[in-house]
C-alpha cells in the first residue's frame, strides 16, 4: 500500500470572518471548510461541484460533522487546511479535516461523513468510479490523520 496523501490548500483569514474581538466568528470555519472539500473535488478528485450537482445530479450532503476548535485566528492569518479520508464506504466518505495557524498549531478540527446521494431521488448512490479510486489515495490510518484528537 502506498502511502496516503493529504489535500492541503490555505485560506487568508479576512475581515469579514470575524467578530468584533478580531478572532474568527466559529461558524465561519464552517464555510471554510465547505469551500475546502469543494476545492478537493474539483482539484483532487476530478468532480466539480458544477458538474456533480448539473449533468452529474448528484450532491455529497454532510451526513454528521464534529469539531473541535482549539485556538482562536485572527485576522490576516494565512491557515494550511489538511483533509484526509478517515473512512471510505462506496457511497460515504468520513474526512478528517485540520486548519493549522502559520507556525504549524493546530487551530480547530473536524470530522465529517459526507453521503454521495442522487439529487433527484435524494437517495444514497455510489460514487462514480474514478471519484472512488481517487479518494483512496487520500485513505489514512485511523491514528494518523487531520482532524483526530490526540
Amino acid at each position: 500500500m502506498t502511502a496516503a496523501t493529504v489535500f492541503r490548500n490555505t485560506v487568508r483569514v479576512r475581515f469579514k470572518d470575524c467578530d468584533a474581538a478580531g478572532i474568527v466568528f466559529f461558524p465561519r470555519y464552517f464555510e471554510m471548510l465547505n469551500d475546502l472539500v469543494e476545492d478537493w473535488f474539483r482539484e483532487a478528485l476530478g468532480w466539480s461541484f458544477e458538474r456533480m450537482h448539473g449533468a452529474d445530479r448528484a450532491g455529497v450532503p454532510t451526513a454528521s460533522l464534529e469539531c473541535r476548535f482549539v485556538a482562536a485566528s485572527r485576522m490576516g492569518e494565512i491557515l494550511t487546511r489538511e483533509l484526509a479520508v478517515q473512512r471510505l464506504g462506496g457511497s460515504s466518505c468520513t474526512l478528517g479535516v485540520r486548519f493549522l495557524g502559520p507556525h504549524g498549531d493546530v487551530r480547530v478540527e473536524f470530522q465529517q461523513r459526507l453521503v454521495c446521494v442522487d439529487t433527484g431521488r435524494m437517495a444514497p448512490q455510489p460514487f462514480p468510479r474514478s471519484v472512488h479510486e481517487a479518494m483512496s489515495a487520500f485513505t489514512v490510518a485511523a491514528d494518523s490523520h487531520p482532524g483526530k484528537e490526540p
